[in-house]
């Protein structure tokens, strides 16, 4: 019983600490020093998105420091990161882009450590935080069926029942060759179910686009009765129209939006705080409400019921950034 006591009594202690290594008097230092530099500049790759405007909005609000932002998509912002880098021109503070951009620009040495986050102990798995890379939010991948071609009996129940010959020739699928969520499709379920499950899917005459807000519209006017790997958040802006989301037995797929200080940031105090801020519970139900997967404890319970119980589902897996090449390769060898 003494020792139950003990190792509660340490998980508390644990618990109530800042982060590894910092007591609340470090902390309270961090956050006066951000307060100081009055300042964060933000590049993000999610162009157009309300929901990261929100959390920097109270992020403002809490703290008074102004947050500036530049959107672009992932692959210019590590460009633009390398050439300000080289240049010796240290001008954001925060990078906010997906796993894989981040992964290469870790490598690169474009990033540095963040010096310890509180809220990172909150992150539940599979997600995972590190020194350098924190999880901010989730994309999930799923299936979209019109629910007036399809009947609720021939629903697929698993990703493999897109090879049920019924479906040849009827469905609309983002392009696998190509970076996005058709190539994260493509790159778990090969990992999962086997180089033959693609070569037996291939012959379904897929249609490739990467329209993907078009792609959901053509599914929903009837022009086809199916359509994958769907991003689970647009499902709230469609969702009176007739369609039906359908999240397989083995799970959704997903990929992970990371945040990272950039090298020699000009306001790392401010960074570090941002990026604990952005793990708020409150922060995170911005997304969760969004349908965004949320990456920390304590969020699904009070989500909207309207996405909590997709939200809830099995996170099925994700793309290995090692491999992305490898992948796109292998795709366009057997999609052609």
């Amino acid at each position: 019983m003494l020792r139950r006591v003990l190792v509660a009594v340490a998980m508390v202690m644990a618990m109530a600490a800042p982060a590894a290594g910092q007591t609340d008097a470090e902390w309270q230092k961090v956050i006066a020093a951000a307060r100081k530099e009055g300042r964060l500049v933000l590049y993000t790759a999610s162009i157009g998105s309300p929901f990261y405007k929100e959390v920097a909005r109270t992020f403002e609000a809490k703290y008074g420091i102004r947050v500036e932002a530049l959107e672009a998509r992932a692959s210019e912002i590590r460009e633009r990161v390398r050439i300000e880098q080289a240049a010796g021109r240290f001008i954001a503070d925060v990078h906010h882009n997906g796993a894989t951009t981040t992964w290469l620009m870790q490598q690169e040495g474009a990033l540095q450590p963040h010096g310890g986050v509180p809220n990172a102990r909150n992150v539940m798995p599979p997600y995972e935080a590190d020194d350098v890379r924190l999880p901010s939010d989730v994309t999930s991948f799923v299936i979209l069926i019109n629910r007036t071609m399809v009947k609720e009996a021939d629903e697929p129940k698993s990703w493999k029942d897109m090879l049920d010959p019924k479906w040849t020739g009827k469905i609309l699928a983002d392009d696998m060759r190509a970076l996005g969520g058709g190539a994260v499709f493509f790159a778990v379920t090969h990992d999962l179910f086997g180089k033959a499950f693609h070569e037996k899917l291939a012959a379904q005459k897929l249609v490739f686009s990467r329209d993907l807000r078009n792609n959901e519209r053509r599914t929903a006017r009837g022009e086809y009765p199916l359509y994958f790997p769907f991003v689970l958040a647009y499902y709230t802006q469609i969702k009176n129209l007739p369609v039906k989301v359908v999240i397989p037995d083995e799970g959704r797929l997903y990929v992970r939006f990371d945040l990272a200080m950039l090298k020699n940031a000009p306001h790392p105090n401010a960074a570090r705080l941002f990026m604990h801020h952005f793990l708020e519970v409150e922060s995170q139900l911005v997304y969760a409400n969004a349908g965004y997967s949320p990456v920390v404890k304590g969020v699904l319970e009070r989500s909207s019921p309207d996405m909590r119980p997709f939200l809830a589902t099995k996170a099925m897996g994700t793309t290995v950034p090692e491999r992305q090449t490898e992948m796109l390769e292998l795709a366009k060898q057997l999609y052609k």
